[in-house]
C-alpha cells in the first residue's frame, strides 16, 4: 500500500507507543505513505505534542508505561474534533473498545497490526460498512503465544515473574518457551 494515498490537506499523524522498536518501525512506514509523524512514548509527551499542534490523525497506544493512552484520546478529542484516532493495543478486550469508541477514537485495532492494517484504519471512510475480515488472521495459538513472549520480555526474560504475572506454572511456561511459534 506504498501507491498515492488520499490523506488529505493535514497529513500530520502522532505515534503513541511506549514499545520504542515499534514505534519507530510504525514510523518510518507512515512516513512513507505521505505523513508527517511526531512520536511520543508516553501520556505526558504525547499531551504537550496535542497541545501545542494538535495533528490530524493519531494511533495511541491503550496501555502505556506513565497511564492510560485514552487520556491522550480525550485531550486530542478536545483539541481538534475532526482527529482521526486509533487506539492499537495488546490487551484486546471490548470493554476497553467501547470505551476508545465512546471517547472519539475512530477505530480499535489489536497488536499485531501491520502499518497497511493502520493506514486502512485511518483513511476509511466513517460511514463505510465493516472491513473485511484479514486474509490470514493469526491462529489462536499465535496469539496466546505473542502474549506469552510480551510478558516474558516485560518481565526481563524472568520465567518465574513471568509465570507468576500468567497465573501459570513456571514448568509449564519453560516447556511453551522452548517450543517454535506456532503459526
Amino acid at each position: 500500500m506504498t501507491e498515492s494515498l488520499n490523506i488529505g490537506p493535514d497529513p500530520s499523524l502522532l505515534l503513541v507507543d511506549d514499545d520504542d522498536i515499534f514505534l519507530n518501525r510504525l514510523a518510518r512506514a507512515m512516513e512513507k505513505r505521505g505523513f508527517i509523524v511526531s512520536r511520543a512514548a508516553s501520556v505526558a509527551e504525547a499531551q504537550s505534542i496535542v497541545a501545542a499542534a494538535p495533528p490530524a490523525f493519531a494511533v495511541v497506544d491503550l496501555r502505556l508505561e506513565d497511564g492510560n493512552g485514552l487520556d491522550v484520546v480525550d485531550a486530542l478529542r478536545e483539541a481538534r474534533q475532526d482527529a482521526r484516532i486509533i487506539v492499537l493495543t495488546g490487551y484486546g478486550a471490548i470493554a476497553t473498545a467501547v470505551a476508545a469508541v465512546k471517547m472519539g477514537a475512530t477505530d480499535y485495532l489489536s497488536k499485531p497490526a501491520d502499518a497497511d492494517e493502520v493506514t486502512r484504519a485511518l483513511l476509511s471512510n466513517a460511514e463505510a460498512a465493516l472491513p473485511p475480515p484479514p486474509e490470514s488472521p493469526m491462529s489462536a495459538d499465535r496469539v496466546r503465544w505473542e502474549h506469552i513472549q510480551r510478558v516474558y520480555e516485560q518481565c526481563d526474560r524472568n520465567v518465574s515473574e513471568t509465570a507468576r504475572r500468567l497465573h501459570m506454572h513456571r514448568r509449564t511456561l519453560q516447556r511453551i518457551l522452548a517450543k517454535r511459534s506456532p503459526r
